[in-house]
């Protein structure tokens, strides 16, 4: 061991009794000096990793330990409330035999300070919130643009939503006034797709979609049949007695949804068996047309004998009447 480093031991184990005397005040003189520019520089050092440190937990680049009390879902959730218990149970194994290994993402609450929001790691939550301990997490920055995105991003990349889940949550982003562009991306989806989302999500009730859950092997054919469905005079009505049935909450998501739908087909058919019929008056009363919806077929009967004539002249404008129609229906759309 060299004097210098015996000699900066001898300053550090010394203690306020201890006196110096002729043999160790010499050599400790002469290396005061080095040793306290090098204690110095260490500290200094040491200094400039801790805010180094900060500054990278700080911009969400290294995680951190939350008390998963202190978290609040995002404000744009994209999952249903009845998540799969075994999935969170299989979690909670996991963190007891290797920890958590995979950080979650919030950012700050708005408004509460002391808060955060969940970007993505719901599931992580809840589990360390049942076993009581506190969760890894990335805290960043986030606007609500960034905060959309994010979550769908993570779950996109799982696979992990269902389709009424992504279609909810795209028509909450829609209804939330966030540009279509941004919902695109949030859900990796192109224009088409994301309407199609939004429009089964504006279709199905949310009382109806909560109660039938996730449905996680029910795709977009069934849930687009559904949606078309509940237009029919009844179909709701038969959809919540069907919710009523005491068994219907002992089912699999995916049988709820396979009852609803049997249960609304029913009322579509015994509808179909009946004529409907809607009929067109002039400004004095007088009866113009009417239409009869029979099964898949309309019909439009005008009287011959009086209004042949009108027949013809309506005739030779419906091709721009539809035209029309569609491009109206296609602005309505976008």
């Amino acid at each position: 061991m060299s004097k210098r480093t015996q000699s900066v031991r001898n300053l550090f184990a010394a203690g306020p009794d201890v006196v110096p005397t002729a043999d160790t005040r010499q050599p400790m003189q002469r290396v005061a000096s080095g040793a306290v520019r090098s204690l110095k520089d260490t500290f200094s050092e040491v200094e400039r990793d801790y805010e180094e440190l900060k500054q990278r937990v700080a911009e969400g680049a290294l995680p951190v330990d939350l008390d998963p009390l202190l978290i609040d879902p995002s404000p744009f959730a994209d999952r249903f409330a009845d998540q799969d218990p075994s999935a969170v149970e299989a979690l909670k194994t996991s963190f007891l035999e290797h920890g958590q290994e995979i950080p979650i993402l919030v950012r700050n609450h708005p408004s509460e300070t002391g808060r955060y929001q969940i970007a993505y790691g719901h599931r992580r939550v809840r589990a360390a919130s049942e076993l009581g301990v506190k969760v890894k997490a990335y805290v960043r920055e986030l606007g609500d643009d960034r905060l959309v995105v994010a979550q769908g991003i993570e779950n996109s990349a799982r696979e992990d939503l269902t389709f009424i889940e992504r279609s909810t949550f795209a028509l909450k982003l829609e209804d939330g006034g966030f540009d279509r562009t941004l919902i695109q991306t949030a859900l990796s989806v192109d224009r088409q797709e994301a309407s199609k989302l939004i429009n089964v999500g504006r279709a199905v009730p949310t009382w109806l979609s909560q109660a039938i859950g996730r449905a996680p092997k029910i795709g977009r054919p069934r849930w687009q049949e559904l949606a078309d469905l509940l237009k029919t005079e009844g179909a709701e009505a038969k959809a919540r007695k069907e919710m009523g049935d005491k068994s219907f909450g002992n089912k699999s998501s995916d049988d709820r949804f396979i009852a609803v739908l049997r249960a609304v087909k029913a009322i579509d058919k015994l509808n179909s068996a009946k004529p409907h019929a809607l009929s067109a008056k002039s400004a004095d009363g007088s009866e113009i047309a009417t239409l009869a919806v029979t099964g898949r077929v309309c019909k439009i009967q005008i009287d011959k004998d009086r209004d042949e004539a009108f027949a013809r002249f309506l005739m030779d404008r419906i091709p721009d009447l539809y035209e029309n129609f569609r491009q109206t229906a296609s602005r309505s759309e976008s």
